[in-house]
């Protein structure tokens, strides 16, 4: 006879197909949002940093976003969640 309950780490850590999802391979918003905060060391004044600012912390907030509500476990969800209030916190202070 099979366990179908789910302990708490198989809801924090595992996904719908039972596999353990810590992290993944990285999606469009993280990698503008690498791109654009590494492009800011080489320019950084003037409205080009400005933009790829702007473009950084967008992609950022889209990717905790979407972590957020499409995470694949609690843990993914958590994670964006932390990363969206310590962007806002950073952007507020």
């Amino acid at each position: 006879m099979e366990n179908t309950e789910s302990t708490l780490f198989d809801k924090i850590f595992r996904d719908s197909n039972g596999n353990i999802v810590i992290a993944q391979p990285p999606n469009p918003p993280l990698i503008l949002w690498v791109v654009a905060s590494l492009l800011t060391l080489i320019f950084q004044s003037g409205t080009i940093n400005a933009v790829l600012q702007i473009l950084a912390n967008g992609a950022l907030f889209t990717w905790a976003w979407l972590e957020l509500f499409q995470g694949v476990n609690y843990f993914r969800r958590a994670l964006g969640l932390i990363v969206l209030i310590g962007l806002i916190a950073f952007q507020i202070q």
